[in-house]
């Protein structure tokens, strides 16, 4: 009786363990530095929360959302060196590493999100490779809405912008400046607020979104909506991490990322309608440019896709032509 309560007891161990070897859980972190209200980081959580459903909470992913696990210029190499398994960052502000991170911030070569996607359809197979060169995985890429300017006072040309303590965050939003006459200041989104209060800055080009989620009707009274550019931001995975997954669960991700990116560029056009909404309520004037800063700008902008184009070499011209050749 004795031998027969031990053999079934050790035969339900021996199931247990193998049951909770079968159930075992893979847990990656994923690490963001805009805030939790920001459509980029809600997009996050729902990637995150479709993963541990489609997975049955085999991989489950938690969003650190606000720089909390990392601040922004941190992140990308966080996830190559595995510090976190994965990551969101935005691509322009990588230019001087790879002049295609850059793509997406040269002013004026996309004037809708149409444009914009086509563009990163160009870009993509040169960016799946890339990243996979640096020990990483291309889940997916979200655009932000366009790009504009905002100052405390009018502008109606070029000029007007000479002098400004200029807020920057890429190599290509500096050569502006420069090109402007203005001072560049490197400022992350996170210091944003505190910059305006402090007078380090007095103008910059940025979406509508990142200005009605740092109030920035706050400091500032005008937005042209000139539409420069359409930046994106890349969620990556660390190489290693994802292959690590079985087969069925990097299928689960790759859809759930495929979803996510489908859903955030639809949310992006949305948010752009909606922050500039709250942009006129906040009390800034959202206004049209004028034609001699439109064709300011213009001229800004073909001095920088030439330089851009000339660093980037025949990679830099392959992705202009697939991206002619795909309008």
């Amino acid at each position: 009786m004795k031998r027969r309560t031990f053999l079934a007891a050790t035969v339900l161990a021996v199931g247990a363990s193998v049951a909770s070897s079968a159930f075992a859980q893979t847990r990656w972190d994923l690490t963001s530095a805009y805030p939790a209200f920001n459509f980029h980081s809600q997009n996050l959580a729902e990637f995150a929360k479709d993963v541990d459903a489609a997975t049955n909470g085999a991989l489950k992913i938690t969003a650190h959302t606000g720089a909390s696990l990392f601040k922004a210029p941190e992140i990308k190499r966080a996830v190559q060196g595995g510090q976190a398994q994965a990551g969101e960052f935005f691509m322009v502000s990588f230019q001087n590493e790879w002049p295609l991170f850059g793509l997406d911030g040269l002013p004026f070569l996309v004037s809708s999100y149409d444009e914009a996607y086509k563009l990163y359809q160009a870009q993509k197979p040169f960016l799946q490779k890339k990243l996979d060169q640096q020990g990483m995985v291309l889940l997916y890429a979200v655009a932000w809405p366009p790009q504009g300017i905002y100052t405390k006072k009018p502008i109606a040309s070029a000029a007007d912008l000479k002098g400004m303590k200029w807020r920057v965050y890429s190599p290509t939003t500096a050569r502006i400046g420069e090109l402007l006459g203005a001072q560049p200041v490197t400022v992350q989104e996170a210091e944003l607020s505190q910059a305006l209060a402090t007078g380090v800055v007095e103008g910059l080009i940025t979406s509508s979104a990142t200005g009605a989620d740092n109030k920035l009707f706050e400091q500032l009274q005008y937005y042209y909506n000139v539409q420069a550019w359409i930046p994106k931001n890349a969620v990556v995975a660390n190489k290693r991490a994802f292959n690590a997954l079985d087969k069925v669960t990097q299928e689960a991700v790759l859809k759930a990322a495929a979803e996510a990116e489908a859903r955030g560029w639809q949310r992006s056009q949305e948010v752009d309608a909606q922050s500039i909404a709250k942009l006129k309520e906040g009390g800034i004037k959202v206004e049209a440019p004028s034609e001699q800063l439109k064709a300011d700008l213009a001229r800004i902008g073909e001095t920088v896709v030439k330089e851009w184009t000339d660093k980037a070499g025949d990679e830099g011209r392959a992705v202009l032509k697939a991206y002619a050749d795909g309008k």
